[in-house]
């Protein structure tokens, strides 16, 4: 019971007043799925003629369905910049620090903050999931079953590391440059937009220790029935290691909560 007033209780609420402010701005909403599905078809169609990767999980032919999972996760991405910028909005507005002060578990906050940009994330890209069929790729009902679990890890993740450059920051000029600056070559160089090259070269390597790799290599497996299971290109391994990313940024953002709760 407890444990339910502490904890689950303030970060339920959190969590719908994210999904209600999300849903009276439908701007966010253009933003977070009209910029990437630009994106996608522009990029995709300019690519697509000279594309050829024979080791991609799912071999169509077509750059678009190559780049369709990257784009998932773009619109993750965007979603969490639009999401954990409410907490910058927050502090300005005195609403944060009243939640510091008030008799809350310190995981209540940031729960609350990654499960309404979770659900933000992965309702967003469950729309643009319904294109899928433009890019020939299968979404069958065991694709989503693979693809759900991905997709909430990926936006769990994405959510928190959103939240970690939200925290410190007081101005949200700062926020965007900062995310532009680390999320989006982090998102480049995940394998979302060109195959990352194997071997033992500083491309690899860069590939192989970025979080966000994994992330599309889940998502992508996931289209691909999850056929694979090796590592680190298989279903498995990705949804693992994201998930792995993603308790390790929900718990480094319940310390410094309790860092600055302590404080106040």
């Amino acid at each position: 019971m407890k444990t339910t007033r502490l904890l689950w209780t303030p970060a339920i609420a959190l969590w719908w007043r994210d999904v209600i402010r999300f849903l009276r701005q439908r701007n966010r909403i253009i933003g977070a799925l009209a910029t990437p599905l630009v994106f996608w078809l522009l990029v995709g169609s300019g690519f697509g003629p000279s594309f050829h990767n024979p080791g991609a999980a799912v071999e169509t032919g077509s750059y678009l369905a190559y780049f369709f999972p990257g784009t998932l996760v773009l619109i993750m991405l965007f979603t969490a910049i639009f999401s954990t910028i409410s907490v910058i909005e927050d502090r300005r507005e005195g609403f944060l620090q009243g939640a510091l002060v008030a008799p809350l578990s310190p995981a209540a906050i940031p729960l609350g903050k990654f499960l309404g940009g979770t659900t933000l994330a992965v309702l967003q890209a469950g729309l643009f999931c319904v294109l899928a069929p433009l890019a020939a790729m299968p979404i069958g009902w065991h694709q989503a079953a693979l693809l759900l679990p991905a997709l909430i890890f990926v936006g769990f993740a994405m959510t928190g590391l959103g939240f970690l450059v939200a925290w410190p920051m007081d101005s949200t000029q700062g926020f965007h440059a900062i995310m532009n600056i680390f999320l989006m070559p982090l998102w480049m160089m995940s394998g979302a937009l060109f195959p990352m090259p194997a071997g033992t070269g500083w491309l690899f390597w860069v590939g192989a220790l970025n979080p966000v790799s994994y992330g599309v290599t889940a998502i992508r497996s996931a289209f691909a029935d999850g056929n694979s299971c090796a590592w680190p290109d298989g279903y498995l391994s990705g949804l693992g290691v994201t998930a792995l990313f993603a308790v390790l940024m929900f718990a480094i953002s319940v310390n410094l909560v309790a860092k600055r709760s302590r404080r106040n």
